[in-house]
C-alpha cells in the first residue's frame, strides 16, 4: 500500500468496527479530500458518517468536541498543517484540558488528522511542522507515522485510544509503498483489553535500523532520510542505529536513552527549527538521563528559524543528506 491508501484502509476498517467512529473535514467526502485519503469512504458510509464541513476549523473542532461529549469518536481532517491555528484555541484550551478539568467524568476521544512538513512544492502556510506548539500542551498525544505499516497500525490505535491525539501524517511520504500485514493491530484491538494495549502501543518508539556507533533519532518526514543517511555512512565504515520515534508526544525516552548508552552519541533530526523544537526536549532528556554515556554532545539537524521559505528555497531549508552526514562526522570526530 501507499502511506495514503494504509491511513484509508485503517480508518474503512475503524469504522466497520464502531458505528460511531465519523470522519469530518473541508472537501473529504465526494471528493476524497486533498491527499485522497479518504477516497471511497463517503460512497461506502454515507452523508452521516463522512461529513463535508464548513471551511471553519475552530467550528470542525468545537463540533467534534461536542459529538465527543455524547459518546461518538471524530476523525477530523485539517486540509493542510498551516490551516489549523483558527483551531488552537479550540485544541489546546478545551479539547486538551476537557479531561483534567471534569476529573476524568469526560474523555474525549478525538483524532485530528494533520498533514504537516514540506517537500511538496507547496505555497505558503501549506507546509508548516507545528507539532512542538502541540507537543508542550499537557492532555495531547501526538504521532507521526513514517511507514506504510504504522499509518495502518497508528491511525486505528489513534481512534481506538481514550485521549485525543494529534496525528501528523508527512505528506511528501503520501506515496511511498510498503507491505502491511492488516491482521497484526487487528488482532490487539480485538482483546478485550484492546484499547489499553493499543494507547501503549502507540506510545513506543521502533528501532529501525540498528547500528553500535551513532544513535540518529528521526521522525515521520525524516525517517527515509535518516534510515538514507545511515546507509551511506556505513558504507565509510560508520555504524548508525535509527530510531523512529513514532509518538512525540509522550516520547519514549527509554529507548532513546538506552540506545544512547551504548552508542554514546545522538543526532535528533526534524524538519521543524530546531529552535526550541521537540529535538531540544529529547536532547535534554538524553543528557539528563546518560551524560556519562556521551561521547559528544546532542546534536540536532532540522529547519531553521525563519518563516518556512517559498518552494523554490525549500530544499535549501529542510534537513538533507548533506547535514545529517556532517552531524554523523561532528560527532564521531570525538
Amino acid at each position: 500500500m501507499t502511506m495514503a491508501g494504509a491511513i484509508n484502509a485503517g480508518m474503512r476498517a475503524a469504522m466497520e468496527r464502531d458505528p460511531k467512529v465519523l470522519l469530518m473535514g473541508e472537501d473529504i467526502g465526494a471528493l476524497g479530500g486533498v491527499f485522497r485519503v479518504t477516497d471511497g469512504l463517503h460512497k461506502d458510509f454515507g452523508d452521516s458518517r463522512v461529513m463535508d464541513t464548513p471551511l471553519a476549523e475552530s467550528g470542525i473542532v468545537g463540533t467534534a468536541i461536542g459529538m465527543a461529549m455524547r459518546d461518538y469518536r471524530s476523525v477530523i481532517e485539517i486540509q493542510f498543517d498551516g490551516f489549523i491555528f483558527p483551531a488552537y484555541d479550540q485544541i489546546t484550551t478545551q479539547l486538551a484540558k476537557m479531561h483534567y478539568r471534569s476529573r476524568g467524568a469526560i474523555t474525549l476521544p478525538i483524532v485530528i488528522r494533520v498533514p504537516f512538513a514540506g517537500g511538496i512544492g507547496a505555497v505558503e502556510h501549506h507546509s508548516e511542522s507545528p507539532e512542538a506548539l502541540f507537543a508542550h500542551t499537557a492532555g495531547l498525544r501526538l504521532v507521526s507515522p513514517a511507514t506504510p505499516q504504522d499509518a495502518y497500525d497508528l491511525i486505528q490505535q489513534a481512534i481506538a485510544c481514550p485521549d485525543p491525539v494529534m496525528f501528523f501524517e508527512p505528506k511528501a511520504r503520501y506515496w511511498d509503498k510498503g507491505e502491511v500485514d492488516v491482521s497484526r493491530v487487528k488482532a490487539q484491538l480485538d482483546q478485550p483489553d484492546g484499547e489499553a494495549l493499543a494507547t501503549a502501543e502507540m506510545a513506543k518508539a521502533r528501532v529501525a535500523r540498528e547500528g553500535a556507533d551513532v544513535t540518529l533519532v528521526a521522525y515521520g518526514p525524516t525517517v527515509r532520510l535518516a534510515l538514507q543517511a545511515a546507509e551511506l555512512a556505513s558504507a565509510e565504515g560508520t555504524e548508525v542505529e535509527v530510531i523512529d520515534l513514532r509518538s512525540i508526544s509522550p516520547l519514549d525516552s527509554d529507548t532513546v536513552v538506552a540506545s544512547a548508552k551504548r552508542t554514546g552519541r545522538v543526532i535528533v533530526v526534524h524538519e521543524a527549527p530546531t529552535s526550541f523544537g521537540s529535538g531540544a526536549e529529547l536532547s535534554a532528556r538524553v543528557t539528563e538521563q546518560a551524560f556519562f554515556h556521551l561521547h559528544a554532545p546532542v546534536l540536532r539537524v532540522g529547519g531553521f528559524h525563519t518563516p518556512y521559505p517559498g518552494a523554490k528555497f525549500e530544499h535549501d531549508y529542510l534537513p538533507n543528506l548533506d547535514r545529517v552526514l556532517d552531524a554523523v562526522d561532528r560527532v564521531m570526530a570525538h
